[in-house]
């Protein structure tokens, strides 16, 4: 009875080690990658492989936010080449023709502003506007169009953000499925070697309830693991396919961790880069121009019109004079000038400057926040990625420390100085520390994405 007792321990000592073996050498090596079965992925087709660069050229495509500031952007564009247009001279074709009542007189008619009882009018017109307002109205959209690119950069780095978060989001969510796997089949192993160990009165009943009740929590663990990598597939779907595609699986390279520049450099590529303080500074260049266009309201405006073609009774370019019967050349050219001075509209003008004076206060108050704003963030930010940094290689060790104390353990329990549960607790630390330094991992990209939203590409 002893000698078979002593096989069956030998038996589950060598299967511990085993187990133990398995438990380090993945904590040595990449976690496994594992894709979450849909309906799609049964499709029979190859699933798209994404990198995150790919996933961002994807999100830029069909994120309606971001796509709503580059249409902004391009809307401004256009109004500045609406309003440069206004300020050089246009080109007009002017075709008409005019029926007045007769007088009874041969080519007199009834209506006395008429010129006679056919008009033929068909000219070209050079049309020029000189006006102070013109220029403002320019620069004004220049401005514009500076805040709407700023805008735009703003919306392209919040996208990158939040792209960066779905997608590291749905690599940790594998590995954390993946450990919950390997858990879940430790457990349920340790669970029978518990059995067996109380069959050959090894070991007291509770300790078999303690394996059962720690192998259903971990069957627990492994359901919501799922659950979890599928809404993060599911998220990052919605971001960057347009056709809601769930066939796709992910690079993860949260092994290789950027490096993180000095805060000098970071200051630096801060206040040439950060397009919250471009969009500040723009918008109130945007505002004193509309301020310089309000008073130009009060300025005279003037314009040249020249005229070539046909004014005529007959719609030719010659005609016959019928009193003296010699022929007359029917195309010429006219010009006007006028200038217009504003005189009374009722306060309008005043209005519509004192208007322009509140939005480019306004405009200062906003430039003087963005600018607190952005020295608070960039010191927050700065930190956050530096601590998130240094935590890697804390917890790197700690998965490290956890894996040597499955092995010490395992050794423990193979010399009759341990107990299976203990070898349980020893592999629950080893999985809180890889999931530990999978959040970390994911942590620190993301903060180097927030960080870029102040800086740009580092």
């Amino acid at each position: 009875m002893k000698t078979a007792r002593a096989g069956l321990r030998q038996c589950i000592s060598a299967v511990i080690l085993i187990c133990g073996a398995v438990a380090i050498s993945y904590s040595q090596t990449s976690p496994i990658q594992i894709s979450a079965t849909t309906s799609q992925a049964n499709a029979g087709t190859a699933p798209t492989t994404l990198t995150l660069q790919d996933a961002l050229e994807r999100a830029k495509k069909i994120n309606p936010e971001y796509r709503a500031a580059v249409t902004e952007f391009g809307l401004a564009k256009e109004d500045k080449v609406q309003s440069r247009a206004a300020l050089l001279p246009n080109v007009n074709f002017n075709s008409s023709f005019i029926y007045t009542e007769g007088s009874g007189i041969p080519g007199v008619g009834r209506y006395i502003a008429n010129n006679g009882v056919h008009e033929y009018i068909s000219q070209g017109d050079v049309h020029q506007e000189f006006s102070f307002a013109g220029v403002a109205e320019y620069r004004r959209t220049l401005a514009a169009q500076a805040v709407a690119k700023a805008k735009s950069e703003i919306a392209a780095r919040g996208l990158v953000v939040t792209v960066v978060q779905a997608y590291y989001g749905f690599v940790v969510a594998q590995r954390k499925y993946a450990t919950a796997q390997r858990a879940q089949s430790e457990a349920q192993r340790f669970f029978t070697i518990s059995q067996k160990l109380e069959t050959g009165g090894e070991v007291a009943h509770a300790d078999v309830i303690k394996a059962e009740v720690q192998f259903q929590e971990q069957e627990r663990g492994l359901k919501e693991a799922e659950l979890e990598m599928e809404q993060s597939r599911l998220e990052l779907a919605v971001l960057v396919f347009p056709d809601f595609n769930q066939n796709f699986a992910v690079v993860d390279d949260l092994q290789i961790p950027e490096p993180l520049p000095t805060f000098a450099e970071v200051q630096t590529a801060a206040a040439n880069y950060n397009p919250d303080l471009r969009a500040a500074l723009a918008a109130v260049r945007e505002a004193n121009q509309e301020v310089a266009v309000a008073w130009n309201g009060f300025l005279p405006t003037a314009t040249v019109d020249y005229f070539y073609g046909i004014d005529s009774n007959h719609f030719a370019t010659y005609q016959v004079d019928p009193t003296t019967g010699m022929r007359v050349n029917s195309l010429g050219y006219a010009g006007t000038a006028t200038l217009q001075l504003p005189i009374w509209n009722w306060g309008a003008n005043r209005s519509k400057l004192k208007q322009a004076s509140l939005r480019r206060e306004q405009a200062h108050v906003e430039l003087s926040f963005a600018q607190r704003r952005l020295l608070a963030n960039l010191q927050n930010f700065y930190h956050e990625a530096q601590t998130a940094r240094e935590e890697l290689e804390s917890l790197q060790h700690s998965a490290e420390l956890a894996a040597e104390s499955l092995r010490l353990t395992t050794m423990r329990y193979q010399g009759g100085e341990a107990i299976v549960l203990e070898v349980v607790d020893a592999q629950n630390t080893l999985n809180l520390a890889r999931n530990a330094l999978n959040d970390g991992q994911a942590r620190y990209r993301v903060a180097l994405a927030n960080l870029q939203t102040l800086t740009g590409t580092l």
